[in-house]
């Protein structure tokens, strides 16, 4: 529950409900004002003009003191395992210049700040200040304590596992949400979803089964919406040096490291039967890691390569391993959809040409304990950008980790390329959005040639809801119930 601890999809889809940001998005990812109003930019500096009147759930009043308090606080916060530091990139000063003005200065143009902001949620400095470094702790926001912020709705309390139950913010500054009380269910297992849904327990939910949806699309009781979405499922390669977890038969070596290894991973995976089987046609086959047209998809790169096992197995014998090797795949269960099942056919795929695969698929909390710890040499995951753009998407997942730049914030298989890096850090300056858009491409092309990460297909979001309950859906996969109606 703390905002600023994990930026995770399911953890933002609640903390913006509660949190509101600078710069909000909306479905398709595109700014719109927020708690500012308005901003402008001369060269290095930007101007943000504060919403006035808006008051935190608690009724205290929101002013650019709770700005600052927020910014301060975001590289204090111990142990994240995907630092909100990245939304912070080219920041050297943060000012109040008065109770609604905030200036922000970078070390060079930066038009990407506004859509950064929008990933950013302000807390209250009076209700999150505390005597940690940060202020409230992560430990003491969970529990509820400095939960305040400016969005639609407040915190009433949290069953770790149970349920989460939000009420509506009677101070809230925009139009009046639909509800007067929300209660999130988590429920992990996609049936169990729709059969709730079913009995009348739960209104909406998100991601059911694949397998049901024709069925779910002709019940007259049910609305169903399907949105293509920006989030990759990729597969991370533990590249950073000879010792790496969880492969066997390469007497001492790490096989990723050579790129002829990681070209044959790719080339086993037959993506468009995977789409098509075990996702049911919901999903794009991927050949990079960030949709066309979002800003720096390439075009060079708009589908991805058929299969071809006996390259790939030409491939491994040339790089010395021509009995392949064994191999143990981390993935989680329940964070994506048919997220282990996923897991499982690539497994089957890679086994195909040699590489013995077996799957760990944990529990997500448990999953991303472990990846975060380094204990794979290779895991499935995903990532939606908040920002709609491909720098947010590189720096986050392959740019060289570096905590002081707050980049390479989720790069968990430690790949380095300078060149990359280089093409990605002067794309940030650029004010023209096609110079921009065509740098990165150059950039993503770059890191697609060296297979820096193996780019699966992009999932599109399904939402199944009672008939008179509407939701349009959104491309970042969040299910915000801000934007859930009744029908008209």
């Amino acid at each position: 529950m703390d905002p600023q601890y994990h930026a995770l999809t399911p953890n933002i889809q609640l903390s913006q409900t509660l949190f509101d940001p600078l710069v909000c998005a909306d479905a398709e990812m595109l700014p719109k004002p927020c708690l500012a109003e308005s901003w402008t930019a001369q060269g290095n500096t930007w101007t943000f003009k504060l919403r006035p009147n808006v008051k935190f759930s608690d009724g205290s009043p929101f002013t650019a003191a709770d700005v600052l308090f927020t910014f301060d606080r975001v590289p204090k916060v111990p142990n994240s395992p995907s630092s909100y530091k990245i939304y912070l990139q080219q920041i050297t000063k943060v000012e109040a210049v008065d109770p609604l003005t905030v200036r922000i200065t970078t070390e060079k143009p930066y038009p990407l700040l506004p859509t950064n902001m929008a990933s950013l949620p302000i807390m209250s400095a009076k209700a999150a200040s505390g005597t940690a470094p940060e202020g409230k702790t992560t430990t003491e926001l969970n529990a509820g304590n400095g939960l305040v912020g400016a969005g639609p709705y407040r915190f009433v309390s949290w069953k770790r596992g149970s349920e989460i139950v939000f009420e509506r913010n009677p101070y809230y500054w925009g139009p009046k949400p639909a509800w007067d009380r929300v209660i999130y269910r988590p429920i992990s297992n996609p049936a169990a979803r729709v059969a709730a849904l079913l009995a009348g327990d739960v209104d909406l939910v998100e991601d059911p089964p694949t397998d049901d949806l024709e069925r779910l699309k002709k019940d007259p009781k049910l609305n169903v919406v399907a949105k293509a979405s920006n989030r990759i499922i990729y597969v991370a390669l533990d590249q950073n040096g000879e010792q790496t977890p969880g492969i066997q038969g390469t007497n001492g070596k790490n096989p990723l490291l050579d790129k002829r290894v990681r070209e044959a991973m790719s080339l086993a995976i037959d993506r468009e039967a995977l789409v098509d089987r075990v996702m049911g046609g919901i999903a794009t086959p991927a050949a990079q890691l960030l949709p066309l047209p979002m800003l720096g998809a390439s075009k060079k790169l708009a589908t991805a390569a058929k299969a071809d096992p006996e390259k790939a197995k030409a491939l491994l014998k040339a790089a010395g391993y021509p009995d392949g090797f064994t191999l143990v795949l981390g993935s989680p269960n329940g964070r994506y959809i048919n997220d282990s099942k996923v897991a499982q056919t690539l497994a089957a795929m890679w086994t195909r040409i040699g590489i013995k695969t077996t799957v760990d698929a944990t529990a997500p909390p448990v999953f991303f304990k472990k990846r975060d710890s380094y204990a794979f040499s290779a895991y499935m995951a995903g990532w939606g950008t908040a920002t709609g753009e491909m720098s947010n998407t590189l720096n986050s997942l392959l740019v060289t980790p570096n905590k002081e730049k707050g980049v390479g914030t989720t790069n968990r298989s430690r790949y380095s390329n300078k060149a990359m890096d280089k093409l990605v850090e002067d794309s940030a300056d650029l004010m023209d959005p096609a110079q921009r858009s065509d740098m990165l491409a150059k950039a993503s092309e770059m890191a697609m040639a060296d297979f820096a990460m193996l780019p699966i297909h992009f999932e599109h979001s399904v939402w199944a809801m009672k008939k008179g309950i509407e939701f349009a859906g959104r491309a970042d996969q969040q299910t915000m119930v801000q934007y859930v109606t009744l029908g008209k």
